[in-house]
């Protein structure tokens, strides 16, 4: 028996979890699959994650569930019963046991809110009877070959480590200063239904999580909305099959040069709005963007003096913008989870990484099994897997291709002598 611990109960540790479950079923041997979530299942899909609201509508089409895209390869001669079983637990499959399949049908197949999402995820967490210990991770060590996540009251031995999300959403680059919001202060406000007043309103950020509040904004009583972000512009995402199917189906990623992979990303996934909101922001004309990085912040005056760097050429020239209040939607820290490990995991990451940790050289470390190479025991970083494995590994994408790269690895078996005082799943 092996054991599996993941970060985060969201849609990756579900997934996961929910084809643990298919496979024991099948009488096949598969790790035990233990989330670790300081909140609950798919907390982030709800305003208590501090990522959203709950009204947000979901990006991705539901239909790219737990098992999509229904296509596994893990079981020689019965990966089709294996797909069937997984079809027990699609978006459709909740929707018709909870009695709503006709009305989602007769509606034109609506994309579900974030906050209905997180309901069809805990729907199937409860249905495999998913094991979840409830806690918050405060350092993760390493003893012996094993992974040790300890929490305030309990600690989790485990054969290999996935970590999932995006980290807290509290962080900001002023904090304290009332004027100055972290993602979650302003979808705590949004879910209050508490306007925002304001003359001049920025907005740090150019991707996804900065697109999703500058919606939201819209319906506040703001004069004037300046985006801020590096690109010479705000893009808009590609969604054609063409680009879609990067995501759904990565055959033929690895085949691409490091810079292919990088331009095809930057178009389709990394600072870019999606179609749909960009058509909505072109009918606001109080909405306009401003190209920098944020290199200094201070309040003074009753206002938020920005200090903006932008590369002209070859020189870097700074200028100062003043803003009335600014709401910081820089997104995630992709490396959130660095500061949690002790030394001694830190030392064993840059052993296998064969220098100093840095989020460019994990990307370049993930291997086909979603797990950095060259460290033992198994990290499974699929947020970080874009580069290296396929654009939809980090997202909702393609999640029943994540589960079978993660299910597939080689795990080390543990003597079951070891685990007598070491932590047993509870739910």
């Amino acid at each position: 028996m092996t054991t599996l611990a993941v970060i985060g109960a969201g849609p990756k540790a579900v997934a996961v979890a929910a084809k643990a479950s298919v496979l024991g079923d099948m009488g096949i041997d598969t790790p035990e699959v233990i989330a670790v979530e300081r909140t609950g299942v798919a907390a982030n899909w709800q305003a208590s994650g501090g990522w959203t609201d709950g009204a947000q509508s979901l990006g991705t089409s539901p239909e790219k569930d737990v098992g999509f895209p229904y296509r596994s390869s893990l079981v020689p001669r019965r990966n089709a019963e294996l797909d069937e079983r997984m079809t027990r637990y699609t978006w459709q499959a909740y929707l018709i046991a909870t009695g709503q399949f006709a009305h989602w049908i007769d509606r034109g197949r609506p994309a579900p809110t974030h906050r209905r999402w997180g309901q069809y995820l805990r729907w199937v967490a409860d249905r495999i009877n998913m094991s979840v210990v409830h806690g918050e991770v405060d350092r993760i060590g390493v003893t012996g070959q094993r992974w040790a996540l300890h929490t305030q009251d309990d600690t989790v031995y485990a054969d290999a480590l996935m970590i999932t999300g995006p980290g807290h959403a509290e962080r900001t680059l002023l904090p304290g200063n009332p004027r100055v919001l972290s993602i979650a202060q302003f979808w705590h406000r949004a879910a209050q239904h508490d306007r925002i007043t304001a003359e001049r309103v920025a907005m740090i950020g150019g991707g996804e999580t900065a697109a999703a509040m500058l919606n939201e904004l819209r319906g506040h009583a703001v004069s004037t909305i300046t985006v801020i972000s590096p690109e010479v512009t705000l893009f808009t995402r590609g969604e054609s099959f063409f680009e879609n199917s990067l995501f759904s189906d990565p055959t033929h990623w690895t085949a691409l040069t490091l810079d292919e992979r990088r331009n095809a990303i930057a178009r389709t996934d990394r600072g870019v709005f999606s179609s749909s909101v960009q058509e909505l922001l072109m009918a606001d004309d109080r909405i306009r963007h401003l190209r920098g990085r944020v290199a200094h912040a201070v309040g003074r005056d009753e206002q938020i003096r920005l200090t903006l760097s932008t590369n002209r050429g070859s020189e870097n020239v700074e200028t100062v913008h003043g803003f009335d209040l600014v709401i910081d939607g820089s997104g995630v820290d992709a490396l959130w989870f660095t500061t949690l490990f002790s030394q001694e995991a830190l030392d064993l990451l840059e052993l296998g990484l064969g220098g100093p940790l840095s989020g460019e050289r994990l990307q370049e470390a993930i291997g086909y099994d979603l797990a950095v190479d060259g460290v033992a025991p198994k990290l499974f970083l699929p947020n970080l897997a874009g580069l290296n494995q396929g654009p939809g590994f980090p997202n909702l994408s393609c999640l029943g291709l994540l589960s079978d790269r993660v299910l597939g690895a080689e795990l080390p078996a543990t003597n079951p002598a070891r685990r007598d005082d070491e932590h047993q799943p509870v739910r």
